[in-house]
């Protein structure tokens, strides 16, 4: 069938809005209308050559539509069903196994890979391979053949245009505080950079009851934002002395968690440097690979303090994002507030906008 989608064609070019053939759904696929799908950084890596899906590709992994047909081995939605795209995993490794999937042993195939598994694309143009199933979905076009363990069903009483962004930059932020650190009630948690993924882990340092919520940012709106979603108290590192603001909010006692978005060595170097006795920083924010950071190991040691990587917040997509939304329904978890809606058309202006930090959530609307 033809679709319209956005392509990203040479490495750092602007994406270019075409006509696309759409092939014949495999078995394992359910072929999504979409309503929506969010602009995420790691969109932005692949379209530079950061990350290596091959181009010409079809990106956008934060996709929200509806079930419009199922291959005849899926069993977990059908026709109409409401949905949002979360990332793809093998489903049969051990940590997929083991239900820990954001960790899929075959997480660069089934994500960044551009083809199905059989090496075939499900999109093309005058007989030119264009890449597709990117995260399993590809939904920064207008119908996607996506693989059932992208498929998050959702109840059709919520708005799908804003549902995307639980899919991965939301999903993240949220997780790495919920699922993999879970501060315990009264403890501090500190985010460096507010984006959508920073907004996210600040509503869920205050879901999880922490005392002490510090959003740090160079951009004074954001921060202003944190604040209203539920920092205690926010820092712009352009204007103060970050180790010493931390110092002074938390009397000197250091920092018990740490959630960096930003994937900056300097920062990441702030951050250690700001725990306290068993202290941990995750680090979210993806960096070009090869990137180093060092750290003080001498006077440190005493602290017993952890670094890890966290992905996709450490998130069964299937299971937490439903959680994301009964939160949302409570009114616990405002994520509506990141977003600004953009046409298909206009996919460009979203990715300036988000780079600028005028958006924080650029959402693509069908």
């Amino acid at each position: 069938m033809q679709i319209s989608a956005a392509v990203a064609r040479k490495n750092g070019a602007p994406f270019t809005i075409e006509q696309l053939e759409l092939d014949a759904l495999r078995h394992n696929e359910v072929r999504v209308r979409m309503v929506a799908t969010g602009i995420c950084h790691t969109d932005t890596l692949v379209r530079d050559g950061i990350y290596p899906t091959p181009l010409p590709a079809v990106l956008g992994h934060e996709g929200a539509g509806v079930v419009e047909e199922v291959g005849d081995s899926v069993v977990s939605v059908v026709p109409g069903d409401h949905v949002v795209l979360a990332a793809a995993y093998c489903g049969h490794c051990k940590r997929c196994r083991n239900g820990q999937m954001a960790y899929c042993e075959n997480l660069m195939a089934a994500d960044f890979g551009g083809r199905r598994l059989d090496g075939a694309t499900a999109l093309s143009k005058d007989g030119e391979a264009i890449s597709s199933h990117f995260f399993g979905q590809s939904s920064f076009a207008t119908y996607a053949n996506v693989v059932e363990e992208s498929i998050v069903r959702v109840d059709k009483d919520v708005p799908l245009e804003h549902l995307g962004p639980l899919g991965c930059g939301i999903n993240t932020g949220a997780g790495t505080v919920l699922n993999e650190l879970q501060p315990e009630i009264g403890s501090s948690l500190v985010v460096f950079g507010t984006g959508a993924v920073g907004c996210a882990a600040v509503m869920a340092a205050r879901v999880a009851d922490c005392a002490t919520i510090v959003a740090i940012d160079i951009h004074d709106s954001r921060l202003e934002l944190a604040r209203e979603l539920g920092a205690t108290h926010v820092i712009n590192s352009k204007m103060e002395n970050v180790a010493e603001r931390l110092r002074e909010i938390t009397a000197g006692a250091g920092v018990d968690y740490v959630v960096d978005t930003t994937g900056i060595p300097a920062l990441l170097r702030q951050a250690a440097d700001a725990l306290g006795v068993r202290g941990t920083v995750a680090l979210v924010g993806a960096a070009k690979p090869g990137t180093e950071v060092s750290f003080e190991i001498g006077a440190s040691l005493v602290k017993g303090w952890t670094f890890k990587t966290v992905v996709q917040g450490s998130s069964v997509p299937q299971v937490f994002i439903p959680r994301l939304i009964q939160l949302w329904k409570e009114g616990r978890f405002p994520f509506e507030k990141l977003v600004n809606d953009y046409a298909l058309d206009d996919i460009n202006q979203g990715f300036e906008d988000s780079k600028s930090g005028k958006t924080i959530k650029p959402v693509i609307v069908f």
